[in-house]
């Protein structure tokens, strides 16, 4: 309903002059999830930091790599300029270092749970420092895609902080987790983070497109994405109080995006999503304890949040056996994936209409296609 009002409406939200609304009730909803996913208090608008709202975790991380080669082309060449990422982010971390003109990016190992390694992180970064080369960027992920592994953020704060380099969280995902306390564990070390995205419209009820980008100082976002021509000098845009989201991202024109975020937030309510988020939880494990107690299969991963990945015993044939068989009962729907040379399930739950016996009657089905 949101988004149908949302388009209906039409806003044009470039400039605060275009679309007040638009403008001030982003502004608003993000600061709301400063304090609901109990990230820094800095990253509110009324800090030094703020948020906006993006198409995608895509183009938030692409955001990130440009200001992070902006500011270090400063004191920098920069063909000279190094990121880092894990050997299992997304690969948009990847293809947006591409985009940004980066013209070295390296893909860091990853530990037994396939978080990123941060002694492999500082070894890289050393070797490229002895080569002349200048770290830029760094990336933490929370819940990657394949596996939902989480990088140590706080080991890979240390390093980047050492390092001079800019260090982005791509939580596109499992962000939306963050309302629970207790999984907050999973980012410790936010405080040494200069930017960080997540997607409502992942886990957060939210309709496509929906992506939120945090800044824990708006300066250098400002710095390198503000250009203002001449027909976009209206007088309220030149006072100190006013947001122009044009400046916070590579496109001029944007949609009213925070509408939808806003009927969420104010449907659901914390207490709403927090709950649908535990059982989502609660259902994985489920999940994960019975693939754990079935001697023909093999958990890949830990089960962190809702995507529980696992593989039958005998090999690929049969791990592809028994998602072909899942997806052919028209019932549920899943992916595979592979990793370490051997194909793997995945079976992501968090669907808000998701209950126990939907689990229960895909585990039955998984029991008799092994």
């Amino acid at each position: 309903l949101g988004d149908l009002v949302s388009t209906g409406l039409g806003q044009q939200g470039m400039l605060w002059a275009t679309g007040p609304a638009c403008t001030e009730i982003e502004t608003v909803v993000l600061d709301w999830l400063v304090d609901l996913l109990g990230v820094p208090a800095a990253w509110r608008t009324d800090g030094p930091g703020g948020g906006v709202i993006q198409m995608s975790a895509s183009d938030s991380t692409h955001t990130a790599l440009v200001v992070a080669r902006h500011r270090a082309s400063v004191a920098a060449d920069p063909a000279d300029l190094v990121a880092y990422t894990s050997a299992q982010a997304h690969w948009s971390v990847e293809k947006g270092a591409r985009v940004a003109g980066y013209r070295h990016m390296r893909l860091i190992d990853v530990d037994g749970g396939y978080g990123m390694d941060p002694v492999a992180l500082e070894a890289a970064v050393n070797a490229d420092i002895a080569a002349g080369l200048i770290p830029a960027f760094v990336c933490s992920t929370v819940g990657t895609t394949a596996t939902t592994a989480v990088d140590p953020v706080r080991a890979v704060g240390e390093v980047g902080r050492r390092h001079g380099m800019w260090h982005h969280v791509d939580a596109a995902y499992a962000g939306t987790a963050m309302i629970c306390p207790e999984l907050r564990h999973h980012q410790d070390g936010l405080e040494l983070v200069h930017s960080y995205t997540f997607n409502p419209h992942k886990w957060m009820f939210t309709n496509f497109d929906c992506s939120v980008l945090w800044v824990a100082d708006r300066r250098p976002l400002l710095d390198a994405l503000s250009m203002t021509p001449s027909f976009l000098r209206p007088g309220a845009a030149d006072t100190a109080g006013v947001i122009d989201y044009r400046n916070w991202h590579v496109p001029l024109g944007r949609r009213f995006r925070a509408l939808k975020l806003w009927f969420v937030l104010r449907s659901y309510g914390a207490t709403g999503i927090r709950h649908h988020v535990r059982q989502h939880l609660e259902m994985a494990q489920w999940l994960t304890a019975q693939v754990e107690a079935d001697q023909r299969l093999e958990l890949v991963a830990p089960t962190p949040f809702g995507l529980v990945s696992f593989r039958h015993g005998s090999g690929d044939a049969a791990t592809d056996a028994i998602a072909a068989a899942i997806n052919r009962s028209g019932r549920f729907h899943v992916t595979s994936s592979r990793i370490d040379e051997s194909n793997f399930v995945r079976v992501a739950i968090g669907q808000t209409t998701t209950e126990q016996r939907h689990v229960e009657a895909l585990w039955d089905l998984v029991n008799q296609s092994a």
